[in-house]
Order: C-alpha cells, then sequence, then structure tokens
C-alpha cells in the first residue's frame, strides 16, 4: 500500500476539509453548475473496480473518471482541491464503503449523488480486531481503519457492486434502463464466472497455511477459504532482520509454502523466502490501475498464478 508522502492522515484530512471549504464559497473556479438531464453521465468513482463497472456498464453513456494518480493507492489518496470540484460536479459518486476513501466523509459534497455500493452487503463487512496501523519506509504511517476494505476480492460481492451501480444508472437516466442491465448482468456473469474459478483454486489450498504479505486479502481469505497469516511487507524494500526473523520463527513452527503479494518483491527477498521454502505469488488487489490492463483482465491473471503454483506442486 502506497502512502501520501509527507502527511499524517489526521493532518491531510484537516488540509481537505479546509480545502472543500474553499471550493464550496465564491471562488468561480469552484462554482458547480447544475448538469443537464441529458447526454452521458458524468461518474466520479474511488478505484479501479468501480471506476470499470461504470466504463462496462455505462458505456457510451458514461463518462467514467477516478482522479487518483496511477502509482498512489486510491485508498489512502486525498484529492486536491480541483479534484473535489470535479467530484463535486459529477452526477454520480460511486463509494465502495468499509471505511474506504476515508476523505468522502469530511468533504463537501452533495449527498443526494453519491451510492454506497456496498449497501446491500454491510453485514457482510468484515470488522478488524484493531486499527491495523504501520509505516512504509520514510513516509507517515497509516491507518487500514476498523473494517476490511478491499470488499471485491471476494467476487460474489463485486457482482452486487456492479449490480448496484447498473441500477444507480437507470435511476439516473430511466430511458436507458434496458442498457444498462444488459451490460450489467454482462459484467455480473463475467464476475460469476471468476467466483466460481476461484472457489475451485480455493479448494486446492484447502489443507494450505499462507502467507499474505500484507492485511488486504481478508475478503480473498474468507470467500475462497485461504488460511493463513498477514505481514507488513513491501514488495520495493527489505523486510529487515527482525521480520525476517520472526518469519524464520514461524515457519519452523508452521511451515507456509507460499505468500501472496501485491507486486512482485525484490528478488534478495525472493532469493531469501526460497531459501526458508516460500514461493511467492503476486496477487494485486486492483485497486488502482494498471496501464494497458483492464481490471478483470488483472483479477485473471491473478487467478492464473494462484492456480499455476498449486498446480505446480
Amino acid at each position: 500500500m502506497r502512502r501520501i508522502g509527507g502527511h499524517s492522515l489526521s493532518g491531510a484530512m484537516g488540509a481537505l476539509l479546509l480545502a472543500a471549504s474553499a471550493c464550496t464559497e465564491a471562488t468561480p473556479v469552484a462554482r458547480v453548475e447544475p448538469r443537464a438531464k441529458t447526454g452521458p453521465l458524468v461518474v466520479y468513482t474511488v478505484n479501479e473496480p468501480l471506476r470499470y463497472f461504470a466504463a462496462r456498464i455505462g458505456g457510451p453513456h458514461v463518462e467514467a473518471l477516478l482522479p487518483a494518480p496511477d502509482d498512489v493507492d486510491p485508498a489512502f489518496w486525498l484529492p486536491e482541491p480541483e479534484d473535489l470540484v470535479g467530484y463535486q460536479g459529477a452526477d454520480l459518486i460511486l463509494r465502495s464503503g468499509g471505511g474506504y476513501a476515508r476523505w468522502i466523509g469530511f468533504a463537501s459534497l452533495p449527498r443526494s449523488t453519491q451510492v454506497d455500493t456496498s449497501a446491500g452487503y454491510r453485514d457482510r463487512l468484515i470488522a478488524l480486531r484493531g486499527s491495523v496501523t504501520h509505516s512504509h519506509g520514510p513516509q507517515a504511517a497509516q491507518s487500514h481503519g476498523d473494517t476490511a476494505f478491499t470488499t471485491w476480492l471476494d467476487l460474489e460481492l463485486a457482482a452486487q457492486q456492479a449490480r448496484a451501480v447498473g441500477e444507480a444508472f437507470a435511476d439516473a437516466r430511466p430511458l436507458l434502463r434496458s442498457d444498462f442491465e444488459i451490460a450489467s448482468a454482462k459484467l455480473v456473469s463475467d464476475l460469476e464466472r471468476l467466483d466460481e474459478r476461484l472457489l475451485e483454486i480455493g479448494a486446492a489450498y484447502e489443507d494450505e497455511s499462507l502467507l499474505f504479505s500484507h492485511p488486504v486479502y481478508q475478503y480473498l481469505q474468507q470467500r475462497y477459504g485461504l488460511g493463513g497469516d498477514s505481514l507488513h511487507w513491501e514488495p520495493d524494500q527489505d523486510p529487515g532482520p527482525d521480520e525476517w526473523g520472526r518469519l524464520a520463527e514461524r515457519q519452523a513452527r508452521s511451515p507456509a509454502r507460499w505468500m501472496l503479494w501485491e507486486a512482485e518483491p525484490l528478488p534478495e527477498t525472493q532469493r531469501r523466502l526460497g531459501e526458508l521454502g516460500i514461493t511467492p505469488i503476486v496477487f494485486s488487489p486492483g485497486g488502482n490501475a494498471v496501464e494497458g490492463v483492464d481490471w478483470l483482465a488483472l483479477m485473471n491473471a491473478n487467478a492464473d498464478r494462484l492456480e499455476a503454483a498449486i498446480r505446480r506442486d
């Protein structure tokens, strides 16, 4: 997970409040005129899964936007004032729920345009035992919050989000309801197909204890029966001697053969993992965009790597 360089989340939230306030006062650039009820829906999202769902379902009738840079985790990204203006003027704002993108709760945004795509499965959100806080290199500490928020890694929940997006679009443009319903049904079918595949792959790992480089895989673990422990390791950093020592002790007690990573770890990390009998598997959570790869293709590639690892055994 990437951080907001040089700022604590609480301090950055304060800055966001000031920016949001400035954007709603008399500054000409910040004024937002009501949008016409014709033409493409302008839809702002908080992560790449929702942007992808919006683009797939909306087609030419929707302009789906995620302002967060590709190299920043949208979960912890904070918008600039000009980004807030875009969110304020959007026809719809797609939220992910579970405490994802907490800045939204501090910003001055129209309630009428916000769609909580997780509203239909709030009873299935995973509560964390405590706030997971840690640092990434020299940057500020960040909290993962009290609720696990990468809900789309349970593809059944992702399908529910896609349905919620389709319903919101149909409500906003009733004359296009049929188009949105057809596109939504096709997307849901693709998500359900991947869900079935991951259930089969998960069953093959039934007796295995895995390691997870970061505590972001809770919904993947719960839905697909992947047991194991989460660490706080970054793919582009050496974890340090203390962490290596703890991992060696854990391997002595209960060996794990695979470790899921958000991105490919350093070659030296891979080498040392190999010495401990651990093979890394890249399983990108897909919260932010990957250039040249659409979100569903990324998820299928994750499944390919997970399946290939167990088949090689």
